[in-house]
């Protein structure tokens, strides 16, 4: 049975930082009906998070990952109720943006922390079945951060609203002091060298060209995150607008879309596969699911190409955090994940920029397929110079 405390600070951490995500834009959009300050508070909120993981990824390589997650949270704790003191006392939306900036590189470092955790507590189970268990606390949480938002905005400001999300950390950062205080765990630097930035990114640089398989397969997370991305940037449009459903309908979708991945996960956590069968169907299913939501027509065939994308979107990202916990030796873990996660996720936001560029003079799902041919293309070729190695995962 996997740690009830640490799974308990995963989900009110997440879930506090879903609320605050969803919360920011959103009001400064109520206060300034601007919404380019609105888009830009949502910019401020997720650059910082992309950016950060390199440098959070190499602090968890010097110093106790533990100790990191503890005063990431506590730490956000802080910044949240320093956030309502401040607005109290010299109202400004540039609070919210300046807390949510803070809070992104925060919740940065608590990722990186529980990457680095994971293998060393759990490593009598098997890594699959923590990772699908850790990823299904974390989906559950995704999903109710929005709906808890909009239930508390209903009843209560928004200033009482961050000071639940506060609370929340708080309650996640005593959840972990519990679950530390019965565990009591061990943790060895792995290195004897000083810190050193540029020296740690340039061991992470040569890591990723020179471990075998390692990458190929951030080509494959980066054509999965084009998928992905692609998707996020224009399911509203197209389901709601091109094939004429409710907003309660996309509503529906989106909740659809999480029952399929938590059974996906389960499914996962129950069944011994390996890495290739893991990463060779998820990656297939991705594929016809951009495909399906590019050429349908038709609202209920565009759900069964959504539930694809995002449930096998779980399943990839098991197995990528799984080759990357074999593939990486334990002294340049949180260097090289980190690079790799902010490679990753670069193609996320090239995807919405597509969009943005392209949307306007073709069709919208035919920049889906374009977008989702780019990543088929760049699957076959990875698995191509794979096959031909004699290779797999």
């Amino acid at each position: 049975m996997l740690h009830v405390g640490f799974m308990s600070s995963l989900f009110l951490s997440r879930l506090a930082d879903q609320i605050l995500l969803f919360l920011v834009p959103l009001v400064i959009f109520q206060i300034t009906a601007d919404a380019a300050l609105s888009g830009f508070a949502f910019f401020v909120e997720t650059l910082p998070r992309f950016i950060a993981f390199p440098i959070c990824g190499i602090l968890t390589d010097f110093y106790s990952p533990y100790r990191l997650l503890m005063r990431s949270q506590l730490t956000r704790f802080f910044a949240v109720l320093l956030t309502s003191l401040g607005y109290y006392c010299y109202p400004s939306v540039y609070w919210l943006v300046a807390v949510a900036a803070v809070v992104g590189v925060l919740t940065t470092q608590g990722m990186m922390a529980r990457e680095a955790i994971l293998p060393l507590v759990f490593k009598h189970i098997r890594f699959e079945k923590v990772l699908a268990h850790t990823q299904m606390v974390d989906q559950v949480a995704t999903v109710l951060g929005p709906l808890v938002a909009a239930l508390l905005l209903a009843i209560g400001q928004w200033q009482f609203v961050l000071v639940v999300v506060a609370v929340l950390f708080l309650s996640a950062d005593i959840s972990l002091h519990v679950w530390l205080s019965k565990l009591r765990p061990h943790w060895s630097k792995l290195t004897t060298d000083s810190l050193n930035i540029t020296k740690s990114l340039k061991q992470a640089g040569l890591n990723i060209l020179q471990l075998p398989n390692l990458l190929a397969v951030i080509w494959l997370a980066f054509a999965v995150n084009l998928i992905v991305g692609v998707l996020l940037a224009t399911s509203v449009a197209i389901y709601t607008g091109g094939l004429g459903q409710s907003q309660n309908s996309y509503a529906l979708l989106q909740a659809l879309g999480a029952v399929a991945t938590v059974l996906i996960l389960l499914y996962i956590a129950r069944t011994v596969l390996t890495l290739t069968v893991l990463g060779a169907t998820s990656f297939v299913a991705l594929c016809a699911g951009g495909l399906i939501t590019a050429l349908s027509d038709n609202a209920w065939v565009y759900m069964l190409g959504f539930l694809l994308i995002v449930g096998f979107d779980k399943m990839f990202n098991v197995f990528l955090r799984s080759l990357r916990k074999q593939i990486i030796p334990a002294k340049d873990f949180g260097k090289t994940t980190g690079l790799i996660v902010l490679f990753n996720n670069i193609s996320q936001p090239l995807a919405g920029l597509a969009v943005a560029l392209y949307a306007s003079v073709y069709a919208v799902q035919s920049v889906v397929l374009a977008v989702v041919a780019v990543a088929i293309l760049i699957g076959v070729l990875v698995f191509m110079v794979l096959w031909g190695r004699r290779g797999s995962f």
